[in-house]
């Protein structure tokens, strides 16, 4: 009998460290996956949790998962070689074939940018199917930032966009929250441009108001939620938002759908 809440051992081929409590695992993974899903990661007798898939190909992906708690201290003690346990991938991810020859904005706050890490990085790697591709990420501080390697190289190809709300004796970048930096986004075909926006819900809200308030039509506007998805399966209802159940329906939605989600 097929048991859908029963994990598997993958191999952990590689940790990153990106900041002081976000590292990168790198898992042995083949199987078909989709900018902006998720996987449920355990460990045995400890716990799970939903944590997004922020880099795939056909062998492997990778999720970047923070430092927070009992379960995450045990992922932490992790070696490569280990095993790390999964089940997924779950949601609906992005659909790329919304944003092709479109001006597209990625705007993410803080871990935001995982969950889009991928689906930037494909149009940054086919930037000929987009018009004007920008991103636009935000951050605490500079020790904060998250994928500095991928800014830096996606900085080559598209407008690329990194604040953080408070700098330090070394940053010479930009400061301010993001929605300061909205303005600043090419607007010149603001009633046909797309923007993605994923980041902490009052981020979110706020960044939404904003992108509106310049001209974005809100049909225009994809949003992903980061909600406490236990089940993954449309099951337990714990993400369910009246008739909606973040895990299936999303986690991303379109800002006339999600603007209806208020819990």
């Amino acid at each position: 009998m097929n048991n859908p809440y029963l994990p598997q051992a993958y191999k952990i081929l590689e940790i990153r460290k990106e900041t002081a409590i976000d590292y990168t695992f790198k898992v042995a993974f083949q199987g078909n996956v989709i900018g902006g899903q998720f996987m449920e990661i355990s460990i045995p007798g400890v716990g799970e949790a939903p944590i997004s898939i922020c880099n795939f190909d056909k062998t492997s992906l990778e999720m970047t998962i923070r430092r927070v708690g009992r379960l995450t201290d045990k992922i932490f003690n992790l070696q490569a070689g280990d095993s790390l346990f999964m089940r997924g991938p779950y949601g609906n991810g992005f659909d790329t074939n919304i944003f092709k020859n479109k001006d597209v904005a990625f705007i993410a706050g803080g871990t935001g940018l995982a969950p889009i890490r991928k689906t930037i990085d494909h149009f940054m790697t086919g930037i000929d199917e987009t018009k004007i591709l920008e991103v636009l990420v935000g951050f605490k501080s500079p020790s904060d930032r998250l994928f500095i390697d991928d800014l830096d190289r996606w900085s080559k190809f598209g407008n690329v966009t990194v604040t953080v709300d408070k700098g330090d004796d070394t940053w010479q970048g930009e400061t301010g929250l993001i929605t300061t930096h909205i303005g600043k986004l090419d607007l010149s075909n603001v009633k046909e441009k797309i923007a993605v926006v994923v980041g902490p819900p009052i981020m979110m809200k706020f960044t939404t108001l904003e992108l509106i308030k310049n001209g974005f039509k809100e049909e225009n506007i994809w949003v992903s939620f980061e909600r406490k998805m236990s089940c993954g399966i449309g099951k337990c209802g714990h993400c369910k938002i009246d008739e909606t159940y973040i895990c299936l329906d999303g986690p991303v939605f379109n800002y006339i759908k999600a603007k209806t989600l208020i819990d």
